[in-house]
């Protein structure tokens, strides 16, 4: 009989939730990490370079074949946070190290997470990544001209 941790204690904020959901791609914890979505069939995930993926059973199924060799050795930096009583809203950049035969290669993501409080607490609502080069991973100048689309 197959033993599955225990499913995680609610997040009391999207900080922890995101600590927790960190943790669980550190890990390849399929059931931790599914334990932490929002219950709702709109969730959405984009994996960098992917296709937008809906709802807890198509996320679920691209999650497992990610895990199918481990763990993502995935650190956060630059965490920027947009706080409302009932939703946050998380932008930050995703370090990636994967040590081969020709020494260790690091990758830089970009992520959007909207993490949304509910009677069970915090849960995720929608993960997004995208690749970055290395100059794509370090802030702008919030000061600087801005230009929407």
């Amino acid at each position: 009989m197959a033993r599955h941790p225990p499913p995680p204690v609610p997040a009391e904020s999207a900080d922890e939730l995101e600590t927790q959901f960190y943790e669980a791609l550190q890990q390849g914890a399929l059931e931790r990490l599914m334990a932490l979505w929002a219950d709702d069939d709109e969730v959405v995930c984009v994996h960098p370079g992917g296709a937008r993926v809906i709802g807890a059973a198509a996320i679920r199924a691209s999650f497992e074949a990610i895990f199918a060799s481990g763990g993502i050795p995935v650190q956060t930096e630059q965490v920027r946070r947009l706080q409302q009583p009932a939703f946050a809203l998380h932008h930050l950049v995703e370090r990636i190290e994967v040590s081969g035969d020709d020494g260790t290669q690091v990758g830089w993501v970009l992520a959007t997470n909207l993490y949304v409080k509910g009677a069970l607490g915090w849960r995720i609502a929608a993960h997004h990544a995208s690749p970055a080069m290395p100059h794509e991973a370090a802030v702008t100048d919030r000061d600087g001209p801005t230009t929407l689309h």
